[in-house]
């Protein structure tokens, strides 16, 4: 009896002894992952509205217009031309190639995760994915089309797609019209989420983040990072100036610099303002920035330093921060990592 009792006794002071050694440690995780809760909300797999009528016959279709090439005014550009599956939604170049090979404005942003955002394009002068989808459509440098009816008149003539038009759109009467070509479109790049390990370790999972990315967590919140890069997509919720501190081109070398949204809007208050770009996936997404003048990710979180928090960061620092950036990639979904069969058809000029 005596003898349980001290071997009671002893495994209690063992317990608290690990509470005195381990337990700041497991205090300062615990206040991390809620400091970082306040800023950043974890990503859910399927956040798109699957209780629409006919969503998933609409997803369906959209898909299959996203890889489409022939409503283009060439016969060669689809929207996944300039969202690559292979570059994790993007097309790697500075500024994307369009129809007739035209060089676009800007660099093209990933599609992933794209629907989290409050408008699309780096001006915001798209106010959804479904906008992106039937503006694209017209004139150059993207699909190069005179009108979005001219796109859809090329389209079709394409056997399969009406029949997909009216399980996706039973009610309409005119099932394949522009504006369904955009909801269609929309309702397939709503399902293109990516949770990565952050969203793991957010819910709870401690193995899920390196001691590095937590570092680099750490330092991103102390940094003031999240001010801007927050919310479920790590920013795409707002829009801000980009060169706070420094002019942008004077730290990233552009040779050509964008007046922003101030060319959209009208307003001499939105020079050289932009969406804030989301971080996710970030990692695999290169070159950075709206003219893609910064090809590496350390690098561009050293601009962002200098221009945005007027400092220069440390190279540990920007290694830290570059880790947990990592941390950002998730899977790439299936149904963009698979290019689908498309209906048969010929291109029509």
């Amino acid at each position: 009896m005596a003898q349980a009792f001290k071997f009671s006794l002893m495994m209690a002071l063992a317990s608290v002894a690990m509470v005195v050694c381990w337990g700041v440690p497991l205090l300062a995780g615990q206040e991390l992952r809620s400091k970082a809760l306040e800023a950043i909300a974890p990503l859910e797999p399927q956040q798109a509205s699957s209780k629409e009528a006919f969503w998933e016959e609409k997803v369906v279709l959209g898909r299959l217009l996203f890889f489409e090439p022939r409503v283009s005014l060439d016969g060669t550009v689809s929207c996944s031309r300039c969202h690559l599956p292979q570059l994790y939604g993007t097309d790697g170049l500075p500024r994307s190639l369009g129809v007739m090979g035209r060089l676009n404005p800007r660099n093209a942003p990933t599609v992933l995760n794209a629907s989290l955002q409050i408008s699309q394009h780096w001006r915001g002068d798209r106010e959804s994915v479904e906008d992106q989808a039937v503006k694209a459509l017209v004139g150059p440098p993207s699909f190069g089309n005179p009108t979005p009816e001219a796109a859809m008149s090329r389209l079709k003539p394409i056997s399969g797609y009406s029949e997909l038009f009216k399980k996706a759109f039973p009610q309409d009467q005119d099932p394949m019209s522009v504006k369904n070509w955009g909801l269609a479109i929309g309702a397939f790049e709503r399902t293109l989420l990516t949770p990565s390990r952050l969203d793991e370790w957010l819910k709870g999972h401690e193995p899920a983040l390196s001691p590095q990315e937590k570092t680099g967590l750490k330092r991103f919140l102390e940094l003031g990072c999240a001010d801007c890069h927050n919310g479920a997509g790590v920013g795409g919720a707002m829009y801000e100036k980009f060169g706070i501190h420094l002019d942008y081109w004077k730290a990233t070398g552009s040779k050509e610099i964008d007046k922003g949204r101030a060319d959209v809007t009208g307003d001499p208050q939105d020079m050289y303002v932009f969406k804030v770009p989301s971080l996710r996936n970030s990692a695999m997404t290169p070159p950075y920035f709206h003219d893609g003048s910064v090809a590496e990710l350390s690098e561009a979180v050293r601009v962002m330093g200098l221009t945005q928090l007027g400092r220069e960061i440390p190279s540990t620092d920007l290694e830290d921060l570059a880790a947990f950036l990592t941390s950002l990639t998730g899977p790439l979904p299936k149904a963009l990592a698979e290019a689908p069969l498309l209906p048969s058809g010929a291109f029509r000029p």
